[in-house]
């Protein structure tokens, strides 16, 4: 198989990457293409992958392409490429937030038969620790969901999720880092507050938030049996965790997941 990238932002710099690093693809089956030469030329020379001299040249040689632009520039991209597309037949992946199967099928135009597939990694796949989800669309054969289940596991967990739960994997996995990112900093300030320096405390914070992450994936427990360990009779986690539920933690926490489902869904009926 060979795998094309239009475009070379952080995201698919990790896929690439990821690949390679695991073996799941060798670099000469990689083909680049993007608007910014110069990053393109470091970045190939340093994957020793392929350059090609433009995105109707990259579909022509290459079984899979992934659209690793912003939203934006798909809405411009695929119509102005929809005539190579249906020639060449390769299979689409798009990362483009808000931007359903049905609608990259609207762009590149209503006949098309073209295997299409949606995937939604997050931000933490730029360390190898993301977590995607991938479906595909009615002219999608199973091994070609595999092999881009494949792709995906080389920078995280991933899994095939139905196109209707999207916006919800979105507030979950997709958003939810900047949740606990903005979690992490606000125990670190509580730490300020009481006299410790900021950059030791977010280290603390970061580490424990990591450590309780690792916990509720490798336990056979659930998060709230893992609190009650924690939480000794009249001590102080008990007492941190009424104060939290005293201004509505949970329910806050439910709101922010709800705000960004609705969001999403806006985005797509756009």
């Amino acid at each position: 198989m060979k795998v094309g990238f239009i475009g070379i932002g952080n995201m698919a710099s990790a896929i690439i990457k990821g690949i390679i690093k695991k073996n799941y693809m060798s670099s000469e089956d990689i083909y680049l293409y993007s608007r910014t030469k110069k990053t393109l030329d470091v970045f190939a020379a340093e994957t020793k992958t392929t350059i090609c001299s433009s995105s109707e040249e990259l579909i022509s040689k290459v079984d899979v392409v992934v659209l690793a632009v912003k939203p934006n520039v798909l809405k411009e991209l695929l119509p102005a490429l929809s005539d190579v597309i249906k020639k060449y037949q390769p299979t689409l992946v798009s990362i483009a937030a808000g931007t359903s199967l049905q609608k990259l099928t609207n762009l590149i135009g209503e006949n098309s038969t073209n295997a299409i597939i949606r995937v939604m990694p997050n931000l933490n796949s730029i360390i190898g620790e993301g977590m995607t989800a991938v479906c595909g669309n009615d002219f999608t054969s199973p091994d070609k969901i595999q092999y881009v289940l494949g792709m995906f596991d080389a920078i995280g967990e991933v899994i095939e999720l139905e196109e209707k739960d999207f916006s919800t994997f979105i507030a979950i996995a997709g958003s939810s880092p900047a949740y606990t990112f903005l979690f992490i900093d606000s125990l670190a300030r509580g730490a300020v507050k009481n006299g410790m320096p900021k950059e030791l405390a977010t280290k603390i914070a970061a580490q424990a938030v990591l450590g309780s992450a690792k916990l509720v994936l490798q336990s056979d427990q659930s998060p709230w049996n893992l609190i009650d360990q924690v939480s000794s009779p009249g001590g102080t986690t008990v007492a941190g965790i009424v104060a939290l539920e005293d201004e509505k933690f949970i329910s806050t926490i439910i709101k922010g997941v709800d705000a960004t489902i609705a969001k999403d869904q806006e985005l797509m009926a756009d």
